[in-house]
């Protein structure tokens, strides 16, 4: 359990770059929600707007946001993102009997 060591952390590449997309596709299905439940005629898909003329272009997009998603889910496996304690280190064994 993490005591709040890790945050301000700078994290590594894999980090900000799935934070980024993370971000993204939730702000862009949060858009296409909206206009749909407004009841919209138009397309709220930022994602659609900005590449929809380069369709494969916008599937790149998408299939990025997904494992973004994933590992998101799963975690980053390096030492920078996550102190000793929050990744099973030995602070972390002892921290049940403190």
């Amino acid at each position: 359990m993490c005591k709040g060591c890790c945050y301000g952390k700078g994290g590594c590449t894999v980090y900000w770059i799935t934070k980024v997309l993370v971000i993204i596709g939730g702000i862009n299905w949060g858009l296409v929600g909206l206009g749909m439940l407004l009841g919209s005629a138009s397309n709220w898909n930022v994602v659609n707007m900005i590449l929809g003329s380069v369709p494969v272009a916008e599937g790149i997009v998408y299939v990025l946001v997904g494992i973004a998603a994933v590992v998101k889910i799963f975690g980053c496996k390096c030492n920078k993102c996550v102190c000793a304690s929050c990744a099973g280190g030995e602070m972390n064994k002892t921290e049940g009997n403190v």
